[in-house]
């Protein structure tokens, strides 16, 4: 470990370049794709990453014959280059171009029925300022990369930077195959669906195992986003369980999508960094608050989910 005024010194020579070779580095995984993607030689790179090694004087990266993987030191300054550099982007964007949307961060499932309503509202009665969307695998890790301003989201955040408000509560839902006898219910109970491979969504953090008694559980099995999780169910492969939002989101011809009469709704959050990045914010927020703060607890019905 550096000293602290050799450290200070050594923070002082990093540059922007280093802080881009690094994010692509964490972004592509190898540095044969990072270079690509940066546009420079492999070796060039790999000079730049060595170079900012050594002003810190700690490991970033862990390199092996076989791959390629960030160190924790690696990873935090990872997240910080992020949102570092998206900082510089905005600012000089801004200079020539004037004030940047604000950046609103959803889950696959967006906020259901409550989306358009939400987005609309502030379009007519908002302030003057223009709304980008963006679909988040992990709208907490977004936050944290100021890749968005705000994230609706359906766990609190870790990262003690992040500010959350609890906004509703959103039934849960099981998604059945069209040709599933259970398909023909009104309702289902997750014991009906023990007997049922259940396909989990990797970006999703509402379903786990966990939520079935211990010495009752599906089998389960992880697929690595939504499209998958929809197709797996609709051919047949698996039952599914996700909130109402999915239901409007993502219907499907082959997909049945049902209340859960026993598992516990999923608090909805709307979440900002503790020091906002951008000056809408706060508007933002108490409009969300307005509108969906006092949304009563529901529970799903099978006309509410568009069937």
């Amino acid at each position: 470990m550096l000293p602290t005024h050799d450290l200070c010194s050594a923070v002082v020579n990093v540059e922007l370049r280093h802080l881009r070779a690094l994010a692509a580095i964490g972004d592509e995984g190898t540095i044969t794709d990072a270079a690509i993607a940066l546009r420079v030689s492999q070796p060039a790179l790999s000079r730049t990453l060595e170079q900012l090694e050594h002003r810190l004087g700690t490991r970033l990266v862990e390199r092996t014959t076989r791959r390629l993987a960030l160190t924790e030191a690696g990873q935090r300054l990872w997240e910080h280059a992020h949102r570092i550099l998206t900082q510089v982007d905005d600012a000089l964007s801004e200079a020539s171009t004037g004030p940047r949307p604000l950046r609103v961060g959803f889950g696959w499932a967006a906020l259901g029925r409550h989306t358009v309503p939400l987005l609309r509202g502030w379009r007519d009665h908002g302030p003057d300022t223009a709304v980008q969307v963006r679909r988040c695998d992990d709208p907490e890790v977004s936050l944290r990369r100021g890749e968005v301003d705000v994230a609706f989201m359906r766990t609190t955040p870790t990262d003690p930077g992040l500010v959350a408000r609890a906004l509703y509560s959103e039934p849960r839902i099981a998604a059945v195959p069209e040709h599933d006898p259970l398909a023909l219910r009104d309702a289902v109970l997750l014991a009906d669906l023990v007997d049922r491979s259940v396909a989990l969504c990797s970006t999703a953090a509402t379903t786990s195992a966990d939520l079935w008694p211990v010495g009752l559980r599906p089998d389960t099995f992880e697929v690595p986003g939504a499209d998958e999780w929809v197709t797996t169910i609709a051919t047949g492969d698996a039952v599914g369980v996700t909130t109402e939002a999915t239901g409007h989101s993502h219907p499907h011809p082959g997909i049945r999508y049902l209340p859960l009469a026993d598992a516990d709704p999923v608090a909805v959050y709307v979440a900002w960094p503790r020091r906002p990045t951008h000056p809408a914010t706060s508007a933002f927020r108490e409009h969300a608050t307005t509108l969906l703060g006092a949304a009563p607890p529901r529970t799903a019905r099978v006309h509410d989910l568009g069937f």
